[in-house]
């Protein structure tokens, strides 16, 4: 039976290495990690050292005196003062990032809500901050009041350690999520060729009239499909630690920060990409054995590549911990033991759960292609 899985094995596996379209979904999509890696970086420096000057116009419907004034440059407003109506306008038109107006003692920022906005409001925020804080040292200097033993009443500082670093992190974990896909891209092509593909070009019947069990052509195919998405998961887990390493040199948000995960979280990781390999690419063949043409099974594989994205990037967002029971859950448990992973910490149950649910998925989803392979009904 072993030679028969190794001849099935081999001819899928010469079949496969010799498709181009084959070789770029295993070779190719993993690229994209290091460009998700560097670009998303780039963009986090980019956002944590905006100049002042993108979000500083700002519009005042009122006079501004002399304190306010030169609050104003210490905190590099680029200032404009005019009627509300005017100023109003000016905002619209996209020359001023937010503008203020006065009624009474009550100051009103105005604004649409987004980013540029966003800055802008923080900066004036804590230009009104410093203003309250000069009127109120005037005020008690009125009544000879000394303004540090009523505003410094209370001293605070900060002795907050940071345990780990919240843009490596980020970008760790979506770079994970990244694998997943990717390997889910690189499974669907072969996947699709060695059934539909071979229902399509009427080699499946030749296959189907050898002295072969289906039990050792299904197991055959579904070794080389996994394979394939191993090659890919390993390849792209290789690019995301070069591509960490690389960004944790180039961007100041990483600085002081270790991006070269340890040797046991690379290990481990190779187990999750390895079961999940297995798991999808099962799943794969599964659909694509029910199609009739390969076009039709790449249309019916094309929900799967988002369900196994959505559940863990819906983890990640919502900030779902690992568990005993989610350990089971297909899809989900992969997605969150890389979350603890690149946490640091490791749960050997958690592993071993997974394990288990995805040797049992595969087991049945296996069972139901073997029992579908005895039939003719495969060929139609």
């Amino acid at each position: 039976m072993k030679s028969k899985i190794s001849h099935i094995l081999k001819k899928e596996i010469r079949e496969m290495f010799r498709d181009k379209k084959s070789l770029m979904m295993m070779l190719v999509v993993p690229i994209m990690i290091p460009l998700l890696v560097i670009g998303m970086s780039a963009l986090f420096e980019m956002q944590m050292n905006r100049p002042v000057t993108d979000y500083n116009r700002i519009g005042f419907a009122y006079d501004l005196g002399e304190v306010e004034e030169n609050l104003a440059k210490e905190f590099q407003l680029d200032i404009t003062v005019g009627e509300e109506k005017e100023i109003e306008e000016q905002y619209q038109d996209g020359f001023l990032d937010l503008y203020v107006t006065k009624e009474n003692e009550v100051y009103t920022l105005h604004g649409n809500d987004n980013d540029t906005t966003s800055y802008a409001s923080s900066l004036v925020k804590n230009y009104f901050d410093a203003y309250k804080g000069y009127l109120q040292g005037e005020y008690l200097t009125e009544f000879e009041i000394n303004p540090q033993e009523v505003i410094q009443i209370i001293e605070l500082k900060e002795d907050i350690k940071e345990t780990e670093n919240y843009f490596s992190s980020y970008i760790t974990n979506y770079a994970f999520l990244f694998i997943l896909m990717a390997i889910t891209v690189s499974a669907t092509y072969p996947s699709t060729d060695t059934t539909a593909g071979e229902k399509e070009r009427g080699t499946l019947e030749t296959l189907l009239t050898f002295p072969i069990k289906s039990k050792d052509i299904i197991v055959g195919k579904f070794l080389s499909v996994s394979l394939s998405s191993v090659i890919t998961g390993i390849i792209s887990l290789i690019l995301m630690v070069v591509s960490l390493v690389i960004a944790g040199n180039m961007f100041e948000i990483y600085e002081g920060v270790e991006m070269m995960l340890p040797v046991s979280s690379l290990i481990f990781s190779g187990i999750v990409i390895i079961a999940y390999s297995l798991l999808i690419s099962g799943l794969c063949i599964a659909v694509a054995s029910k199609s009739k043409t390969f076009k039709e099974a790449q249309s019916a594989l094309t929900p799967l590549t988002f369900i196994s994205f959505f559940p863990g990037m819906i983890a990640f967002m919502v900030d779902i911990e690992s568990s005993t029971l989610l350990s089971l859950v297909p899809f989900l448990n992969y997605s969150l033991l890389f979350t603890d992973i690149t946490n640091g910490t490791v749960n050997y149950l958690n592993i071993f759960l997974m394990l288990l649910s995805t040797i049992v998925v595969i087991g049945i989803v296996l069972g139901i292609i073997i029992k579908q392979y005895k039939s003719e009904k495969v060929l139609f």
